[in-house]
């Protein structure tokens, strides 16, 4: 029985049968697979490409369909349905999918038809935002990461920089409140402005969507905070329901992700972040593939513990990067992050047994293949102790007083610039980051 795990490699198992009879290779331009949101795959085919065959390649066409039909069982449209005729190029067809191009020996386009228009298939396009952009992301909660970015702030804004915060962490909102008291909550959260902008009222929101975090005060620079929800947060469950949907500019759809990127272009037009930083969702859910890849930030930080589930949803991750195509848009961004490494008397074990689990996620996944012995200068691998390498750990130590912390904007009430540096020795590779990009 074919499961949806083996969908798109019997297809080119199919189509590397059928090549000879209809030359594919040269026709990727002619076709595509459809796949829809069961999970079923239909061949879509060129109407006026159709039409200019002849009998015995009508007939050869009408063989591929059956081979799909047969082959895929439930997950194939019927054979008397297929091909369906469309006019390439296929432009309006994959408005709203998930497109990419999938297989080595007989490559073809896939048209993936998902619940969201956020997926974690392709990385936009970088803008004047990208190179002021971290993202913050776990696959796992509860590993310190809002609490690191949190600090990240801090160390920024002592800088005399002006940081923006964004909370993405729409479903488990935290960041906000902690970061500010009651008294300078704005009246509004990111979550109503994405309800808000469906209806054409996003500017309505806009200047009561932001406050500034009193963590940075009394330092040279600024922290600007967009929350998740704002002083009052009303009814929160209906509006989650309804943020991820697009809006129409006359005949133009606009996904979610476009509008939260047009978003941050207004804010940053009010507000002129020299940096901003996202706390993303955490899992492989909708929230975060939007922040890792629709807004395109020029460093995402992976953050983990070490352990089996940490290293097993990160493979997940690079596995389906990997396997569309999309590894070398992706990778050159990425920087893992060794999360609240735990007080041992001696951590060097710990964080080596990191090294070496993140290695393998990146070298089976993410790394250039090379040949053993052999070095390619513009090679995209690392060995496991390269301490430029993105799965070479940037380090975050416990601390039993963060453990307690109950509002990030007491930080310095709690640790000293001192203790906070100690606790965070990131923070020196995030200025690195900085300089260098300078």
């Amino acid at each position: 029985m074919i499961m949806f795990d083996d969908i798109l490699a019997e297809l080119e198992q199919i189509f590397l049968r059928h090549d000879g009879a209809l030359s594919l290779r040269e026709r990727r331009e002619s076709f595509y697979v459809n796949r829809d949101l069961r999970g079923r795959v239909a061949l879509v085919w060129d109407a006026a490409s159709r039409e200019q065959m002849d009998v015995n390649r009508r007939a050869a066409l009408e063989a591929l369909c059956a081979d799909m039909a047969e082959t895929l069982g439930n997950h194939a449209f019927p054979a008397d349905l297929m091909p369906i005729e469309s006019e390439a190029p296929f432009t309006a067809e994959q408005s709203g999918a998930v497109v990419f191009t999938y297989g080595e020996n007989l490559p073809f386009t896939v048209v993936d038809r998902m619940l969201t228009e956020s997926s974690w298939s392709s990385r936009a396009t970088e803008d004047s935002l990208s190179k002021r952009m971290i993202v913050f992301f776990s696959i796992k909660g509860g590993v310190g990461r809002s609490t690191a970015l949190a600090v990240a702030a801090w160390h920024l804004a002592q800088q005399g920089k002006r940081v923006m915060v964004v909370d993405m962490d729409l479903e488990s909102p935290g960041l906000s409140s902690s970061l500010l008291p009651d008294d300078r909550r704005p009246d509004y959260g990111l979550l109503d402005w994405l309800v808000e902008d469906v209806v054409e009222n996003g500017d309505e929101v806009l200047e009561r969507l932001f406050a500034t975090s009193p963590l940075a005060d009394g330092s040279r620079g600024e922290i600007v905070v967009i929350p998740a929800h704002g002083r009052r947060y009303g009814d929160y469950i209906a509006k989650m329901g309804r943020a991820w949907m697009y809006r129409m500019d006359g005949e133009k759809r606009i996904s979610w992700p476009q509008r939260l990127r047009t978003l941050l272009h207004q804010l940053d037009g009010q507000h002129a972040p020299d940096c901003l930083l996202i706390d993303a969702r955490a899992g492989l859910d909708e929230i975060a593939s939007a922040s890792v890849l629709d807004l395109a930030p020029r460093l995402v930080l992976l953050f983990a513990l070490e352990g089996t589930q940490t290293w097993t949803g990160y493979s997940i991750l690079f596995n389906h990067w990997n396997t569309i195509g999309q590894a070398r848009n992706i990778r050159e961004s990425l920087q893992m992050v060794a999360a609240m490494i735990p007080p041992l008397e001696n951590k060097q074990p710990y964080v080596q047994r990191l090294r070496e689990n993140a290695w393998e996620c990146f070298r089976e996944q993410l790394y250039d293949a090379l040949p053993a012995g052999e070095e390619e200068q513009d090679a995209f691998s690392y060995d496991c102790n390269d301490e430029v390498a993105p799965h070479n750990p940037w380090i975050i130590h416990w601390h039993q007083g963060l453990s307690a912390l109950k509002q990030l904007h007491t930080l310095e009430s709690t640790l000293d610039a001192a203790q906070i540096q100690g606790t965070f020795p990131f923070l020196r590779n995030l200025d690195e980051a900085f300089r260098e990009e300078a």
